[in-house]
């Protein structure tokens, strides 16, 4: 086994790894080392790695099978697992959100590598969706328990404002389909039976209540996700990686840099269909199930 350290960002989440090298082989006992830590801290971290895309591609695999790079965006060309995140082609996910939860299979983890990093701004902030639930009153906690939520991809992206041609034609990409599914809001983790949160920006609205309710539900549940002791904030240097466990985090990176030049690579882990406390799987309500991305 290689020897390396974890050192602990937050007290609810995060961890940086330090002494290895993704570019070399990682042995068994690694990655199961890994693994382990990824389910206690929800995050790691390991800076200065400098992979190209296939040592990204080699170190997400030790966690699964690779997903393709998204259900309707393009991949990078050449390399069909791999999706850019360019802030100079659109890619700001400027909203608290979870993978992909508007499929059945949401991926089990995702892997960030950073190109391009502007000088201020373009952190990403990660969220315990575990701890979230946690902080909830019990009364609250039991009710939502058995709660469901319908997440698409067709939500609503200009919030209000009025979107330009480049805008418009990247919407019509992301829904060319439009997916619909039903997810418990509380996920059961299916590696370790810890509850979580399982909402995000994809979440449209709870199955059974009023608009306004549904609205009202998912503001006050995400705002115990959002609070500051259940997120950390990643400052990116060129050639970091982040791996995050998908089924207990959400993400957030803020639009806050100008601008300027931000570019990262995505490469996802295929994932499982979510299970509620009730033991329900989700279900498909819209759409496919995107086998051509899934696994």
């Amino acid at each position: 086994m290689s020897s390396f350290d974890i050192r602990r960002i937050g007290g609810r989440i995060g961890a940086e790894i330090t002494g290895l090298d993704l570019a070399e082989p990682l042995d068994e006992k690694t990655v199961t080392a890994l693994d382990e830590a990824l389910l206690r801290h929800k995050a790691l971290f390991f800076r200065g790695q400098h992979l190209d895309d296939e040592g990204q591609q080699r170190f997400a695999r030790h966690f699964g099978p690779l997903t393709t790079a998204h259900p309707t965006v393009p991949a990078l060309d050449g390399q069909p697992n791999v999706l850019p995140v360019d802030s100079e082609d659109g890619g700001r996910a400027n909203q608290w959100h979870t993978d992909v939860t508007f499929l059945r299979t949401p991926p089990k983890a995702s892997t960030l590598r950073s190109l391009v990093v502007p000088p201020y701004g373009g952190n990403t902030l990660i969220a315990n969706t575990q701890t979230a639930y946690q902080d909830l009153p019990e009364a609250l906690r039991t009710w939502v328990d058995g709660l469901w939520a319908e997440h698409t991809n067709a939500y609503d992206y200009a919030q209000g404002r009025k979107l330009d041609e480049a805008e418009a034609e990247r919407r019509s990409v992301f829904t060319s389909t439009t997916y619909r599914t039903a997810h418990p809001v509380v996920r059961v983790h299916p590696d370790t039976g810890e509850r979580g949160l399982f909402i995000g920006g994809f979440a449209e609205r709870i199955t059974g209540l009023p608009t306004d309710a549904s609205r009202d539900l998912l503001r006050t549940l995400q705002s115990y996700v959002t609070r500051p002791e259940n997120v950390l904030r990643w400052r990116w240097e060129v050639g970091d990686v982040v791996l995050f466990d998908n089924r207990a985090t959400q993400h957030y990176a803020p639009d806050d840099y100008d601008g300027l030049p931000r570019r990262l690579h995505r490469v996802t882990v295929a994932g499982d269909v979510p299970v509620g406390v009730a033991g329900g799987a989700s279900r498909l309500l819209e759409g496919d199930e995107a086998p051509h991305y899934t696994s």
